[in-house]
């Protein structure tokens, strides 16, 4: 693997032209094809629209060039999981990331957004004291943020530093979730119920015409959001079986119905039970939150974010297609203060036993066993938990006495909260792997909830 990937490495650097000062003086002749090209363009442009412009310079055509070390991995929108990029090829993924699809500024999105506007902003409390370990981590891996919390009561508190990414993150800057995004649509899903608009979590998906002729029709919602619908021979993690270049995770709803599953049938021993994780099925259950709320969706999205004290507007990406039906995307942002005061939400619901709370203790008690056993791509190290319920991971290792709720996404992206000793560790990142990029998932995740803090 270490092989191929250097390879690749090699082979971008030859094709690369005019973005960094190695392969300006590698190949002046060489060219990116005009999709990566152009990507690369754009992203100088970002850079100088926001301020770095003491990593521009003009070339010997007078076009604006990078001189960061960027080096992208062609033929992918993010870089590979195994991949070891070098720092400023992890900027320009975080760029990626963060600022790619909103046009260059926090208030334009190519494909439209479900956003929400803050209310009354919930203040923590401060009791930080440095933190070594955090600190050193901080400064070796690809982690953005990092915080703990006690109640309400914020005890670590870092950011990346400015010789890794603190010039291009602060405490405004709308993360990205990745598939943390699954769990945020299973908390307003919580409310949709809540509000009425749902039956429930065991209620089935019989009034949905777009699903009609499928294997999700008529199934209960705690199958489908525990990942146990029983498509596993239609889709998986990697893509649709019969077509893997197809990205259902970027399509409508109706589109990826009506190519792959009119006519389907459920694995009936599968149903509730055997676990398989993707994308398709949050984007299914935010889209019927959509049907069934109708005009009153941007309201139920308001009742979950704005009860958290958000300070910064939150937003769900749209999907590519918005002139048809099912075009909510599970792609969520969020401010690294505005995901704890989320997470912090969350708990609050489940300690005060509000009709929300409710349906999280619902979701811990209908939890199905992974029985994972394969490769990272599939569980990642970052997310240990060897249960699933409600799109959250649930019993970790050291910490099966507790009730804990972890959120996860690619990257390296976790929240783990103590939903009845009132404990939060978030954590936000660009790239997570078993090598040069892995962090201490044991001391930054697991410890804080068994010792009070990372030691």
């Amino acid at each position: 693997m270490k092989k191929n990937i250097t390879l690749i490495l090699t082979i971008n650097i030859i094709l690369w032209f005019g973005l960094g000062s190695i392969a300006n003086s590698a190949n002046k002749e060489a060219k990116l094809s005009s999709g990566y090209a152009n990507e690369l363009t754009e992203f100088n442009l970002w850079l100088k629209k926001n301020n770095y412009s003491q990593y521009l310079k003009e070339d010997s055509n007078g076009n604006l060039v990078s001189t960061l070390d960027v080096r992208p991995f062609e033929g992918r929108w993010a870089q590979p999981y195994h991949s070891n990029p070098n720092r400023d090829t992890l900027v320009y993924y975080h760029y990626k990331n963060t600022w790619s699809h909103t046009n260059g500024d926090r208030n334009t999105y190519q494909f439209g957004s479900y956003k929400v506007e803050p209310a009354k902003k919930y203040e923590f409390k401060f009791s930080i004291t440095k933190n070594e370990f955090v600190q050193k981590q901080m400064q070796k891996k690809a982690l953005l943020s990092y915080l703990y919390v006690e109640g309400d009561t914020i005890k670590i508190d870092e950011i990346s530093p400015a010789s890794r990414f603190g010039e291009f993150v602060d405490n405004d800057t709308q993360l990205r979730s990745n598939s943390m995004g699954k769990s945020i649509v299973s908390y307003v899903l919580g409310t949709a119920i809540c509000e009425g608009y749902i039956d429930g979590a065991n209620s089935n998906l019989n009034d949905w015409p777009l699903i009609q002729n499928t294997l999700y029709y008529n199934q209960k919602i705690i199958d489908l959001i525990n990942m146990g619908a029983g498509d596993k021979h239609i889709i998986h993690d990697f893509g649709l079986v019969k077509n893997n270049s197809y990205d259902p995770d970027t399509k409508s709803i109706q589109k990826t119905m009506n190519l792959f599953f009119r006519g389907s049938e459920s694995k009936e021993k599968q149903v509730g039970k055997k676990y398989n994780y993707h994308q398709l099925l949050p984007n299914i259950i935010f889209n019927y939150v959509l049907y069934k709320t109708g005009d009153n969706f941007q309201t139920v999205l308001n009742k979950t974010f704005q009860k958290a004290g958000i300070e910064n507007a939150v937003y769900f990406n749209r999907l590519k297609d918005p002139t048809a039906e099912g075009d909510a995307s599970n792609m969520f942002f969020a401010s690294r203060y505005d995901w704890l005061r989320i997470a912090k939400a969350m708990m609050n619901d489940y300690q005060n036993d509000t009709c929300v709370g409710k349906y999280l203790k619902t979701l811990h008690k209908n939890k199905i066993k992974k029985n994972v056993k394969g490769t990272d791509y599939e569980e990642p190290g970052f997310s240990p938990g060897t249960s699933y319920g409600g799109y959250f991971h649930m019993n970790y290792p050291g910490l099966k006495d507790r009730v804990i709720f972890g959120i996860s996404g690619y990257g390296g992206n976790t929240i783990l909260m103590d939903m009845e000793n009132s404990q939060i560790v978030v954590i936000n990142s660009i790239h997570y792997n078993n090598a040069k990029y892995k962090y201490n998932v044991k001391k930054l995740m697991i410890e804080p909830f068994k010792k009070g803090t990372v030691k």
